[in-house]
């Protein structure tokens, strides 16, 4: 057999068995268990994609439902009618790598036998940095925070997600654990923050909260004004 031929073989062989990879549905927008010990009150939320946008893993909407259910779920007070600032979330920094090209080269000279056995075909590996801004309801920023997440994520049959899948589950595993890592800075501040919070009042429907951007952490604004 011709190597045209095994490659194409590879190739049917190996769209036959991608449906049997394990569904990133249930997965994807799973924040960390972890809830703050004192809750801020109830907020709005804004998000900036940043580099996200072009991303060709997460959907536009992806980390505005991750950033939803993790306030809603483990950083504010429940539901209510009376918001007392706003939650805002920037996707500072994205990179995303695949790795484990090799193992492609062997799953195709062996009609993709190692995929059964649990062998990965490649890993999807990103790397982000996040900040998150609470902004009272007069437009004061009363804190910032910054965390970094990083993923890897393997492409593999039965044991592993599909190549279409992967960079999207890659891109939110990063957010979300960029996210516990604010969340732990957060819980030492709730307390104040709530106080703040509370103190400037709730948002006055109509009148609207201008809350701008997030600016930038220092290091890098520092490597923006050295381009």
């Amino acid at each position: 057999m011709t190597p045209s031929h095994r490659f194409v073989l590879a190739l049917a062989t190996l769209a036959l068995l991608l449906p049997g990879c394990k569904s990133a549905d249930r997965v994807m927008f799973q924040p960390s268990p972890a809830a703050l010990v004192e809750r801020l009150p109830s907020l709005e939320i804004t998000v900036d994609n940043g580099p996200l946008n072009t991303s060709a893993g997460a959907l536009p909407e992806d980390p505005q439902r991750l950033f939803e259910r993790e306030v809603r779920m483990n950083l504010s007070d429940p539901e209510d009618t009376l918001r007392f600032g706003t939650a805002q979330l920037q996707v500072v920094d994205c990179r995303t790598k695949r790795t484990g090209k090799v193992l492609q080269g062997l799953q195709m000279a062996t009609f993709m036998l190692p995929s059964l056995l649990g062998v990965p075909l490649e890993w999807y590996e990103t790397d982000l940095k996040a900040a998150v801004q609470i902004v009272s309801a007069k437009g004061d920023t009363l804190a910032t925070y910054t965390g970094r997440g990083q993923s890897r994520v393997r492409v593999a049959v039965y044991h592993g997600y599909s190549q279409t899948q992967a960079h999207r589950v890659a891109d939110l595993a990063a957010l979300r654990e960029a996210l516990a890592q604010i969340k732990l800075q957060l819980d030492n501040d709730s307390g104040r923050l709530r106080g703040a919070l509370l103190a400037a009042g709730p948002i006055k429907r109509g009148e609207g909260l201008s809350t701008g951007s997030l600016t930038a952490p220092a290091d890098e604004q520092a490597r923006t004004a050295a381009r």
